[in-house]
């Protein structure tokens, strides 16, 4: 009974969160979509100026992932004060990260021509860049806030929020990409700068719904608390390190692929939007599991943070395992829902069907992170991240794809091999952490 109850619980908290999740892949989707009918080029700009805009600027966002160890365990708790508390201080550590990440992309496209990057790609990349670049202050902000809603168990304003903004961002392609309404044609820069203002009108709703349903959250003290930042950091740096372990490696891949040719690196960046969209499903039960296995400890029950945990691990596993098949059966039919061009369908499907063998590890993996972060254990993940990705994956990958003369399949396969192991790895820590929660907390 109790676990049907928990099953029931974990489902109404992941289920907007996953669709969150969706819509939050959905824009770049859309992007992918509207360039894929510009050129090669512009599918590979977007590609590589993702890539590297993500590797600094989720890096960051990973830094206030703290806020949803902190403000799960108080809300749990009962402490709503210090849930507000972790807030206003999340906010304060967004805005000192925001200059920081703003320069570090302003650098990037000057040692970009130093990769090796085909240059008819890299022409169209680094506009596309300098417009995304100004989508950091609002995506920094922003995630701040959600990170807070998410934690109180207030996920659905979240959900409505990401809807609208596939509007405004769809919306800005047209205008913006191909040149309509009157507005310059500007290619993938234009989708750069549409994701700009989707963030922006991201930041303003989530900070009305804040505003108008939890009027406190606001009302405390703004004068920064070093301590309070201190312990974000010390949750969220190993955690940022985690993701940019993640981000980076796909990063440094998409810039050997850049090696290669147009079609190839096209059909990388397609094939890394489709497993990125699937990923958001686990990513959202992770996020759920986080939040219930944060509420059980802070209440005291760790045979409710235990059970929460291994529900998100049932529910994240299902979902990939079903990503996979797919993968397997139809990899020619997604690739060809972005671009008609054969060569970059030809290129892009091979890469789905590796993908399909990583599925379900990358799901155990994501969501043993998230039930890890809920009981405060953000360093293991990061451990397993660098192992996995930089000792093996990648060194694999490269000999696969450079030594073998695999191309991009052999770096692929590579880094299939690393996330397996890191899924398998991450499974048997929370398996121990279960054991101690529940002596612990008894």
């Amino acid at each position: 009974m109790k676990r049907e109850s928990e099953l029931r619980a974990m489902f109404a908290l992941a289920a907007p969160l996953v669709l969150s999740e969706l819509g939050w892949m959905a824009m770049g989707i859309v992007d992918t979509m509207f360039v894929g009918r510009v050129s090669a080029e512009a599918i590979g700009a977007v590609s590589l100026g993702t890539s590297i805009f993500y590797t600094v600027a989720i890096f960051a966002a990973g830094l206030l992932l703290g806020l949803d160890t902190l403000v799960s365990q108080s809300f749990g708790a009962g402490d709503l004060d210090d849930c507000h508390h972790s807030l206003i201080n999340g906010l304060w550590l967004a805005l000192l990260l925001i200059p920081c990440v703003m320069t570090a992309v302003w650098l990037l496209p000057l040692v970009m021509a130093l990769w090796g990057v085909n240059p008819r790609v890299l022409r169209e990349a680094v506009p596309y860049m300098r417009a995304l670049n100004w989508s950091t202050p609002p995506l920094l902000l922003f995630f701040a806030l959600r990170r807070y809603l998410q934690s109180t168990g207030r996920v659905r304003p979240i959900l409505i929020t990401l809807v609208a903004a596939n509007a405004v961002n769809a919306f800005c392609n047209w205008i913006f990409v191909f040149g309509n309404g009157g507005a310059p044609r500007l290619g993938a820069e234009g989708a750069g700068w549409s994701t700009c203002f989707a963030r922006v009108f991201m930041l303003i709703s989530l900070l009305v719904v804040i505003v108008r349903h939890d009027r406190k959250a606001f009302a405390g003290s703004w004068r920064p608390d070093f301590d309070r930042i201190r312990a974000l950091l010390k949750l969220g740096l190993p955690a940022a390190g985690q993701i940019g372990l993640e981000t980076s490696v796909f990063a440094t891949v998409t810039v050997m692929i850049g090696k290669l040719s147009a079609s190839v690196l096209a059909g990388h960046q397609i094939a890394l939007t489709v497993v990125s969209t699937t990923f958001m499903m686990p990513l959202g039960i992770s996020s759920a599991a986080a939040v219930r296995v944060g509420h059980a400890i802070g209440r005291r029950d760790g045979e409710s943070a235990v059970r929460s945990g291994w529900t998100a691990l049932k529910l994240g596993a299902g979902a990939m395992s079903m990503a996979a098949l797919c993968l397997l059966i139809f990899p020619q039919v997604i690739a060809r829902l972005f671009t008609p061009e054969a060569a970059i369908i030809a290129a892009a499907a091979p890469l789905l069907r590796v993908a399909a063998f990583f599925q379900l590890f990358d799901g155990l993996q994501v969501t043993a992170t998230g039930a890890l972060r809920g009981a405060g254990d953000t360093r293991t993940p990061m451990f397993c991240h660098f192992a996995g990705y930089w000792i093996i994956g990648l060194p694999l990958g490269a000999l696969l794809c450079f030594r073998h003369s695999l191309g991009a399949v052999g770096l692929w396969a590579g880094l299939s091999t690393g996330l397996i192991l890191i899924g398998i790895v991450l499974l048997w820590f929370w398996r121990r952490t279960a054991k101690t929660l529940t002596r612990m907390l008894q």
